[in-house]
Order: C-alpha cells, then structure tokens, then sequence
C-alpha cells in the first residue's frame, strides 16, 4: 500500500492509502504480463534442451568429481610458470590500460574535456572497450598477433580500458570545483589546474580503480589461455582434452589460491586508501 507523510502538531506522521481499483488493475495486468513473459522464456529455453543430458547430469557430476580426487599433486611444480604468465598478464594489461584511459577519461569528463568532439571520441572508446569481452578480443588477437602471453596483455588492456574510462571520469566530474575554482583565480594555466586542482582530488580514486581492475583482471587472465592467449587456461585446455582429471584439479586449486591472492592485495590497498 501506498504511504505518505503527513506533518501533524505531533510532528511528521505516515498515512497508509488503500489502491484504487485502477491502480490494482494496473499491478494485476503487470504481473500477468510479467507471468506471460516468463512462460514464453521458459517454452523457448526448454525446446532447445535436451532433457536426457539434464537427468543425467548428477550422475555425470559424481563420476567426474571423482575422477579430480586425489589431485595430482606432483603436477604442482609444471603451474609456476604458468601462474607467473598469467599474473604478468594481468599486471601488464591494466598497466598499459591505465595508459590509454586516464587522457581518456580526461577527455570525457564534461569539466575536463578540452572539446565536445574530444568528448564524444573519448565516450565512443569507452563504449567499445566495455561493449567486447576480453575473451572475445583474445580470440581475435591470437588471430592476428598469434598465441602466447602478449595476446593476453592485449586483450586485458582492451577491456580494461573502458572500465577504468568510465569510473574514472564519473570520478572527476564529482569532484570538488572549490580548489580548481582556487588555482584558476590565481592564474594557473590549463596544465596547472589539472596538477593541483583535479588531480589531486582524483588520484585516491584512481588507485582504487587500478587496483579492483587489477583485481578482476587476475580472474579473466585465467582463462584466456582456453583461446591460446597464454597464462594457466592453456594447461588447464590440455588437460581437459586430455581427460587428465587430477592433474584439472590441481590447477583449479592453484586459480583459486591465485585468486584468494589478488583479493587480499587488493582488500588491502584499498583499506589503506580508505
């Protein structure tokens, strides 16, 4: 029901309101719609299933869970090069992302930008940097630079470079004009403003940004290597082809330490930041 406040000698008070019938109307026709909706997905989503591989999946599940166990453990050492790749991949793409996209967001912030076209190309790479997944832009790299590490760094700093855009411009268009106001009455040129009145303002923020872009950056570098763009993903490929289960296992154990890892730097940068 709707409520409203009503300002009374004893001060603020909420009123409860019935629906009127128009507005029951309304809400039944839009749960019926949204029933409708739902029923046509689920028609859809079950003609293309086969149901035979549904029922069977516990079983399936159960035979290849014990396939992982116990992990091959001796296939341990073969991970550290792997895991090194896969943490320089992720390093590397967000370093050369936060080359491109910090002019970027500077150009796209509307009390930064030095022109409304500059703008407008700085929203459109953004655009299309957060409109393709990494994994997509690895696949087309191996295509055109070949399999191995440097794919990898490529694709992550394509995808990363719209996120980082995109927060950090949202971060410079709130920030406090009081101190640009200040560097601008004294004078300051174009390049002084930037230094010592954004700047500034901006740079705790984008720490944060570079390090939670870091952060997601170690988990999709850990599958690039499924597409040929080097990292752990590449022996994790051969040994599911393989069927090499145990071995599956124990690099399922090294991603999940490597990303309990890349959380804990990440949890505390930006504890420190904070």
């Amino acid at each position: 029901m709707p409520v409203t406040t009503r300002v009374t000698p004893e001060g603020p008070r909420r009123v409860w309101h019935r629906h009127t019938p128009q507005e029951r109307l309304r809400y039944a026709l839009g749960w019926a719609l949204g029933v409708l909706v739902l029923a046509l997905c689920w028609r859809l989503i079950a003609a293309q299933t086969t149901w035979l591989f549904v029922q069977d999946a516990p079983r399936q599940a159960g035979d290849l869970f014990s396939r992982m166990l116990p992990p091959r453990w001796s296939y341990a050492p073969t991970l550290l090069r792997p895991l090194w790749d896969t943490l320089n991949i992720a390093t590397l793409g967000t370093l050369l992302a936060l080359l491109v996209a910090t002019p970027v967001a500077f150009m796209a912030a509307r009390n930064t930008t030095p022109h409304p076209l500059l703008r407008a190309a700085a929203l459109l790479i953004i655009v299309v940097s957060r409109s393709v997944h990494s994994l997509i832009w690895a696949v087309f790299l191996v295509y055109l630079v070949g399999p191995g590490v440097f794919a990898g760094v490529i694709a992550i700093a394509l995808r990363s470079v719209g996120f980082i855009a995109k927060l950090l411009f949202e971060a410079i268009e709130e920030i406090n004009p009081k101190p640009v106001e200040a560097v601008r009455a004294t004078g300051g040129s174009g390049l002084q403003v930037l230094t010592y009145g954004v700047v500034p303002q901006v740079l705790p923020a984008w720490t944060g940004i570079s390090v939670f872009r870091w952060d997601i950056n170690i988990r999709e570098s850990t599958f690039l290597g499924l597409v040929g763009a080097g990292g752990i993903g590449l022996q994790l490929n051969a040994s599911v082809n393989a069927l090499a289960w145990a071995q599956a296992s124990v690099i399922f154990i090294a991603i999940f330490g490597l990303v309990l890892f890349s959380e804990w730097v990440s949890a505390r940068v930006r504890g420190a930041i904070t």
